[in-house]
């Protein structure tokens, strides 16, 4: 049994172990945001990884906080959540985080982020406290979001090798060394947007939790309510995921940029751009999507147009086996971290 003032340090803790995860998610993701304009040549590591935390952080003055409500109120039923389903899912979305990035694999934070909830909901009250209707949108779009930016990434692809058609290879590759900045910028601006209200979303259930369980001492400026996220959880999110890139995830860099296809300057610029878009849209509609998802599947369109030999589909098809396990792999180590929580805390 919990006394009192043990109940807010585990709230306190909790919310550190959030904004951790919002760290390594920064950390993880780095390469997604980078590897194009590193792998072209545009940018040096050290620059790229500062342009792309800039960019995360100015997110929070562009996007509404459409994802966080999406984690916060439209994925489980509202009483469900207490410190204990809490630390579950935010232990199996870091586990998998770390095996992830030790292994150079870009899997999805966002989505063992939603299978960490997923499992230590079900651990505590059965798949009935989900919320099936969010459930289903967050699911759809592990096919929609790489699928979209392949097609975005492609068609960009097209679009410019038609505009560009006259132009001579050596003028193309100046023109778009400039203008991958701008594609760089903007996909690091959606990821910025995307990523960060994850992990306010999970804050926002945390303190929502607590507020309605009265824990006693709460300062009123960590109480929430469905309707009031603060305003320091949005800013603290935004600022650790650009610390988090800053740092960089360089184990996953050579994958997305070198391993699955060889890209050019023209290239980054429309798989970026492809993603950009994807990710915008994503945001606007309150989906918690996967950057990872998206830069890969816009990467991979990209060289398809060139030929089908120009993308390496086993390291692909390596990575899409990532995909499919993160989910239930987070869920099922949530789980036995909910069950363990029940047993310290």
């Amino acid at each position: 049994m919990q006394t009192v003032q043990a109940a807010l340090w585990v709230v306190f803790l909790l919310v550190f172990l959030a904004i951790a995860f919002d760290f390594m998610n920064g950390f993880h993701d780095a390469a997604n945001s980078i590897a194009t304009v590193v792998s072209t040549g545009v940018l040096k590591p050290g620059q790229a990884v500062l342009f792309a935390a800039f960019f995360n952080f100015i997110a929070y003055f562009i996007f509404h906080l459409s994802v966080a409500a999406t984690i916060g109120k439209g994925i489980v039923a509202p009483g469900v959540v207490d410190t204990h389903v809490v630390f579950g899912a935010l232990s199996g979305a870091i586990t998998w985080n770390i095996v992830t990035w030790f292994y150079g694999i870009p899997s999805s934070s966002s989505h063992a982020l939603i299978g960490g909830i997923v499992g230590a909901v079900i651990a505590k009250a059965g798949a009935s406290a989900l919320i099936a209707a969010g459930v289903f949108k967050v699911v759809a779009f592990i096919f929609v979001s790489p699928l979209l930016g392949f097609l975005l990434g492609s068609l960009m692809m097209v679009l410019v090798a038609w505009l560009f058609r006259r132009s001579t290879p050596s003028r193309t590759d100046r023109w778009f060394r400039r203008l991958q900045l701008l594609s760089a910028g903007a996909y690091s601006l959606g990821h910025g947007g995307n990523d960060a209200q994850k992990t306010a979303g999970i804050i926002w259930l945390l303190l929502i939790a607590a507020t309605s369980s009265n824990v006693q001492g709460l300062p009123a400026w960590m109480m929430a309510t469905t309707e009031h996220l603060p305003v320091w959880v949005v800013i603290v999110c935004y600022l650790a995921i650009g610390f988090g890139t800053m740092f960089g995830g360089w184990r996953i860099v050579k994958t997305m940029g070198q391993k699955i296809t060889k890209l050019k300057p023209v290239g980054g610029f429309c798989a970026e751009t492809g993603g950009a878009l994807t990710l915008f849209l994503a945001t606007a509609l309150g989906i918690p999507v996967s950057t990872t998802h998206t830069i890969t599947g816009a990467i991979v369109g990209v060289g398809s147009t060139q030929r089908a030999s120009a993308v390496r589909w086993g390291v692909a098809g390596n990575i899409v086996w990532a995909w499919i396990f993160t989910i239930p792999a987070s869920a099922f180590v949530a789980a036995i971290a909910y069950w363990v929580s029940l047993q310290v805390f």
